[in-house]
């Protein structure tokens, strides 16, 4: 089935819904929370009953965005559902964290309260679970399909909606910056140009606008930068009492990586930081080089330029010596 074949059979499911869940991945970005509010809007239009699940809260520079206040703990689903909707998720273990005791489970009681399980995404790693799915490892962002899957349901954009699915697109293509910004994700941006959203105003919000404790994480970050012996990968870390000392929050270390990859000569890049999951890894890479394998070796996945995995089991250090030391080998087989 392709992805649009996929797209016109969800379409079918949620007009037969009445009653829909959706899932969003843990330690949500901007394509997540974009894709799951554009859907939340999408079904309302449509009398439908939609609720928004994530096990982490909205980060806080994508607050503004209509219903981020509506984001519900996975635990608090009541009721049956006529779907279960995950979208940007690339496999379920990305919904919770199977190493965390009782995630699992909330995830599962959740499934339980559904009757079926659909899915959207745009990750290529994505093993294709559920009963429908519609995955497209060619789009920019998840968000790009939702609006594919909004021109199915008949619905049209309004601002609210063309702000979530803006927000996707750009966050996940570095702000039309990397080589995933294709056709179809200009496409998109082009259609929704008449709700009268602020491009402007989103990108300054996204993009430029930073709270004074994450610039004192970006801080500590740099102080552990160090490059490989051809100066052409680069590793950052931040420990857990790097957040508690700074009042930062985890969604504040989300581009830090990009310090690594941005500087001159540097191919591939990577951050490590300890969270309650494992020790987190951050993989950026300059095409044509890809750092997705990396993330696969270490049980991870993502796409080329910008993958992502978790180490357990292994000390801050240890995780981000083995990962840097990947990334090298990595970068030699590709050169």
């Amino acid at each position: 089935m392709t992805s649009r074949e996929g797209l016109m059979a969800i379409a079918e499911e949620l007009k037969a819904a009445r009653r829909v869940a959706i899932a969003a991945h843990l330690n949500p970005d901007g394509d997540c929370i974009g894709s799951a509010l554009a859907m939340r809007l999408i079904l309302r239009k449509l009398g439908k009953e939609a609720d928004v699940f994530d096990r982490d809260k909205v980060p806080d520079n994508l607050m503004f965005l209509a219903g981020a206040d509506t984001v519900r703990p996975l635990g608090d689903a009541e009721g049956a559902y006529d779907a279960l909707l995950c979208v940007d998720c690339a496999e379920l273990s990305r919904i919770v964290s199977f190493a965390v005791p009782g995630q699992k489970e909330q995830l599962d009681r959740l499934m339980g309260l559904c009757a079926r399980v659909l899915q959207i995404d745009h990750h290529p790693t994505n093993p294709l679970y559920g009963d429908v799915q519609a995955v497209d490892g060619s789009a920019a962002a998840t968000c790009v399909l939702i609006h594919d899957l909004m021109g199915m349901l008949g619905v049209e954009a309004d601002r609210e909606i063309a702000e979530c699915l803006y927000t996707g697109i750009s966050t996940d293509t570095g702000n039309f910056l990397q080589d995933n910004t294709n056709e179809d994700a200009l496409r998109v941006v082009a259609a929704i140009q008449h709700t009268g959203f602020s491009q402007a105003e989103l990108g300054r919000r996204l993009f430029a606008e930073r709270r004074p404790e994450q610039v004192a994480l970006i801080t500590r970050a740099l102080q552990t930068l160090r490059y490989d012996a051809r100066g052409a990968v680069t590793c950052m870390m931040l420990t857990r009492s790097d957040f508690e000392e700074t009042g930062a929050l985890s969604e504040d270390a989300d581009t830090i990586v990009n310090f690594g990859r941005d500087i001159r000569g540097v191919h591939m890049a990577m951050l490590a930081r300890e969270t309650e999951d494992g020790v987190k890894m951050s993989l950026r890479s300059i095409a044509p080089y890809q750092v997705n394998g990396v993330a696969k070796a270490f049980g991870g996945g993502g796409h080329e330029q910008a993958s992502g995995c978790t180490v357990r089991g292994m000390s801050l250090k240890d995780a981000a010596d083995a990962v840097f030391l990947a990334l090298q080998k990595a970068l030699e087989e590709q050169t």
